[in-house]
């Protein structure tokens, strides 16, 4: 006849469950270590104050940038940090021109021209219209070497480049361009 196993009993499991605990709590540890590490080195979440860049992002959407080795390019949704009188803490704006490209607004045409070339503003929600504030008064401007002009996908409710108390901004002031939203999360996906 067979024997009938007998179930172990903990003293003869030995330290199973300890062991178990601890290769959880390491695992666990390791990841905190990079998911710090990647927030510090290659990206961070910031969140959108305003209503500056509808319908493209909303305010208090959550959104993840890059940081690490990102270069400024025209098109791209970029996090600012720039002192100003009309802005406190992050800025999101989208990146017109860069170093050495000439902007030129157009109000009655409601466009903008970057080196003569009308830009694709299709991800406007409406057109363009003169500003009543006497700060919004850049209308031309060639953007210096290590500079950017950014402008709000909202024109028309956006303090951004063409206000003279902003104006062109030093790369250096440049925190990341904003790739993904997460949160809320129907607004969740890659930023255009």
């Amino acid at each position: 006849m067979a024997e009938e196993k007998q179930p172990e009993t903990e003293e003869e499991q030995g330290p199973a469950l300890p062991q178990a605990l601890y290769d959880w709590l390491q695992a666990l540890v390791m990841a905190l270590v990079c998911i710090i590490l990647i927030f510090t080195f290659v990206g961070r979440f910031i969140y959108v104050s305003g209503h500056s860049m509808e319908p493209t992002l909303y305010d208090k959407d959550m959104m993840i940038i890059q940081e690490l080795g990102y270069t400024p390019k025209q098109g791209d949704v970029v996090v600012l940090t720039k002192p100003s009188e009309i802005a406190e803490g992050p800025i999101v704006k989208r990146v017109i021109a860069t170093e050495g490209q000439t902007v030129e607004i157009d109000y009655e045409a409601s466009c903008v021209y970057v080196d003569g070339e009308k830009i694709d503003d299709s991800y406007l929600g409406e057109s363009m219209r003169q500003p009543s504030d006497p700060n919004m008064s850049i209308t031309s401007v060639t953007v210096p070497e290590g500079c950017i002009f950014v402008m709000g996908d909202n024109r028309n409710h956006s303090n951004d480049s063409r206000d003279v108390r902003l104006g062109v901004i030093d790369e250096r002031y440049v925190i990341g361009r904003a790739v993904f939203v997460v949160l809320p999360f129907e607004n969740f996906g890659a930023i255009e």
